[in-house]
């Protein structure tokens, strides 16, 4: 007979209840505790491996003085890929924690399956700019560094993700756009960039000269050292674009390296405003202005014979 029967009822009840919890803890200390140390030291190693496969990614990408958009490309799929990975190994250590206790998987997963199908209901925007992201991505519209116009905003891509992309404009405020958001996209950082500036000149102008003038100072600048690297092509100076008031419009175009517009637009207009005060060249103007001179009433008429 077992000593237990020998025992009041009430000490019976806990003299079960201690042999359970002793059964259940050796159980665990057997087969739970090693699993979930390997799971642990399996996610550990994991997270090690995509960090370090990362990090050669980023240390690539920033070797790439020459290739931008390459380099932008790596930073980028370093991201993705490692906050896709950690989500994965957190999602793996997380279900063997639940399955080393004692946890059903199975009902977990039929639950996480229906809260998923009602979640998916409400949250289509989400799956939208998931997919919306990865499309970006596999056609390589845009990457980290590049500057684009997404949803009427102008900026440089910060960051992107599958669901959102992060764009900085010049006065340093910080856009979070959701990928599905995105119908076009208008980069200003693939290839090259052009140039343009339309300057007003006064119709009282020779326009051959005002040509000649405007034509040594676009060569001048492409021909400095400052800038040689940066221009691509010769100046374009098609000639009088358009006639209004009391002004002729000369455009003038420089294709540049990508997002190098404005340094050479600088330079070229500080070389413009020399060279015109240089040439007495003067510069147009779109306003009308009506000069009333007034007479003296007390004044004579002039006399007439």
């Amino acid at each position: 007979m077992p000593i237990s029967d020998n025992l009041p009822q009430d000490e019976r009840w806990f003299h079960h209840l201690e042999m359970g919890w002793r059964a259940d803890l050796l159980h665990f200390v057997q087969y739970g505790l090693p699993q979930i140390v390997f799971a642990v030291i399996l996610g550990a190693f994991a997270q090690w491996i995509v960090s370090l496969f990362v990090n050669r990614m980023r240390k690539h990408a920033a070797s790439l003085v020459g290739n931008s958009q390459r380099a932008a490309q790596l930073r980028t799929i370093a991201g993705i890929v490692r906050a896709t990975a950690y989500a994965v190994i957190g999602f793996y250590i997380l279900t063997q924690i639940l399955g080393a206790i004692g946890v059903g998987l199975g009902p977990f997963i039929a639950s996480a399956g229906v809260i998923g199908l009602g979640i998916s209901f409400g949250a289509q925007s989400i799956f939208k700019d998931m997919l919306n992201g990865l499309f970006i991505l596999i056609e390589d519209q845009y990457n980290v560094g590049d500057v684009v116009k997404l949803a009427s905003l102008t900026g440089s891509v910060e960051d992107l993700t599958l669901r959102v992309t992060k764009l900085r404009d010049g006065d340093g405020t910080l856009y979070i756009i959701p990928n599905s958001q995105i119908t076009t996209v208008s980069n200003l950082s693939r290839d090259f960039s052009v140039a343009t500036l339309s300057l007003s000149v006064d119709t009282r102008e020779d326009p051959d000269r005002v040509m000649a003038v405007l034509k040594k100072l676009a060569g001048d600048v492409r021909a400095d050292v400052a800038f040689k690297d940066v221009v691509l092509a010769d100046p374009d100076i098609p000639g009088v674009d358009n006639i209004s008031g009391h002004q002729v419009l000369y455009p003038i175009n420089l294709r540049v390296r990508a997002n190098q517009r404005d340094g050479v637009l600088r330079e070229l207009r500080r070389r413009i405003l020399i060279a015109f005060a240089k040439e007495n060249i003067a510069f147009g103007s779109n306003t009308s202005a009506l000069i009333l001179q007034k007479t003296d009433p007390t004044a004579m008429p002039p006399a007439t014979s």
